[in-house]
């Protein structure tokens, strides 16, 4: 089947939402859905919040069409695009293309052979001729008529690209971490707040009802007065194919490495380990104390009930590989204090042996879970389940964002609770590089009077790349 890669967006673009007017849709402020284009032209007045808003939202208006799974008639669809369609990627292709209320039309990775496959795949769910590949998404983000973008690309491009969709007025679906390094973070959550997009971390912890009924017990004093969690992670990778070769021919990699350093291309750094080498190496990651962190740390400061704030001293240690071109931690244990005494410790099993991926101890018991799984000290816990309006908690973290765009509220895993809960493991790989516990001021978001450890809160981009645009 011949790809036809496309230069310049159609001809019959539609007109891009109305950034200046800041208009709220009528029908939000009603308890109604809102329609495409009413989302489209209320896009500065909805999601402008940080997402601090805590482990229970208020429910959706009803009737909530998403969680009936209703289909939508094709005019008032949300219209998609996903950047980056190798690992993760391809799953985000085949989940908007199949769900009845969106319609996936565009897709772009620097691999002309993954975009094609991932069109293809598309198309086979969606129909012929329903969507088209790009290699560089500054020709996807032309187009008028993408709602939302989907981003699955590594980290290192995690901020340009949702920065650069959210100048162009999308909303944004963005895999886990937010962002490669503080100051992308911050520059992300800035942005959302400014444009008023929606924004949904990949995170779907916050979807998964062991999770939720986790954070509702450990948050509704069923453990006492809570004193501390334990997010656990498989450990780091090591090895990676060293051996030096031509990049392949449908690979634009410098479009790759983008504000990376320039280096050259070795098999292991795009497609090893599963074809996710580079999740291992840390000009484009933090290895698995970002990846895995950005879920655990996250669902454990949830429990906590931490999504707005930060923690005040951050300690770690950690051990790395000896051989191979992997580079991030494959073992390490970090140790953040908050102002009233709490603790959330992140750690591989041999630092910080618990019962499945997050525990959250109290003075009155404990209660933990993984993504199969609820388990706790009183058993009879156990046997509770939060009494909910339809709706409150979802199940599907796609569905999720998709609902959050027509209603105009915050998703299950906004931008504020996801940087935060990014930064923890950005200190934490901070506090190793440094090798000595860090004082952290999380509403400046700097370590007080540490320039040594301040200059790894903003590593630089390779140019032209800046976050400016």
């Amino acid at each position: 089947m011949t790809i036809d890669f496309i230069k310049n967006g159609r001809s019959n673009h539609r007109e891009s939402p109305n950034l200046a007017g800041h208009r709220k849709a009528e029908s939000h402020s009603k308890g109604e859905p809102i329609s495409r284009r009413g989302f489209l032209h209320g896009l500065g007045g909805v999601g402008a919040s940080l997402g601090l808003s805590g482990w229970a939202r208020a429910s959706p208006p009803a009737p909530n069409l998403l969680l009936r799974g209703d289909a939508l008639p094709a005019t008032e669809k949300i219209q998609l695009a996903v950047i980056g369609v190798g690992g993760h990627g391809r799953y985000h292709v085949n989940q908007w293309a199949k769900n009845p209320q969106s319609q996936l039309v565009a897709i772009c990775d620097v691999h002309r052979g993954r975009a094609a496959t991932a069109r293809e795949e598309a198309e086979a769910i969606q129909g012929k001729g329903s969507c088209t590949a790009y290699q560089d998404f500054r020709e996807l983000l032309a187009r008028k008529d993408v709602d939302a973008v989907s981003i699955a690309t590594p980290d290192h491009w995690h901020a340009l690209l949702a920065l650069a969709a959210i100048r162009a007025g999308k909303h944004v679906y963005l895999e886990k971490p937010v962002a490669y390094s503080v100051a992308q973070g911050r520059a992300i959550a800035d942005a959302v707040s400014r444009h008023g997009i929606i924004l949904q971390n990949g995170t779907q912890q916050r979807s998964i009802r062991y999770f939720q009924r986790t954070a509702w017990h450990a948050r509704s004093g069923h453990l006492g007065r809570l004193t501390h969690a334990i997010a656990t992670s498989p450990y780091g990778l090591q090895g990676g194919d060293a051996t030096l070769t031509e990049s392949p021919a449908e690979l634009d990699y410098g479009l790759w490495l983008g504000p990376a350093p320039l280096t050259p291309y070795t098999i292991g750094r795009d497609n090893g380990a599963g074809g996710v080498g580079w999740y291992h190496m840390r000009d484009y990651s933090g290895g698995w104390i970002t990846g895995w962190g950005s879920h655990h740390v996250d669902s454990a400061q949830w429990a906590l009930g931490k999504d707005s704030e930060a923690p005040i001293l951050v300690e770690a240690t950690g051990e790395f590989p000896k051989e191979g071109i992997y580079n991030t931690c494959i073992k390490w244990r970090a140790e953040f204090t908050y102002a009233d005494g709490k603790k959330l410790i992140f750690a591989t099993p041999n630092e910080a042996p618990g019962q499945k991926s997050v525990l959250v101890h109290g003075e009155d018991g404990w209660v933990c879970a993984d993504r199969r799984s609820i388990d706790a000290e009183n058993k009879n816990l156990l046997k509770q389940r939060p009494e909910l309006t339809p709706g409150t908690w979802y199940s599907d973290h796609y569905l999720d964002f998709l609902d959050a765009i027509r209603f105009g509220r915050d998703p299950s895993a906004p931008i504020g609770s996801a940087h935060l809960s990014t930064t923890l493991c950005h200190l934490a790989n901070i506090a190793i590089a440094i090798g000595r516990p860090l004082k952290w001021d999380g509403t400046r978001e700097r370590f007080p009077d540490d320039p040594d450890a301040n200059k790894l809160i903003d590593p630089p981009m390779r140019p032209p790349w800046t976050l400016e645009g």
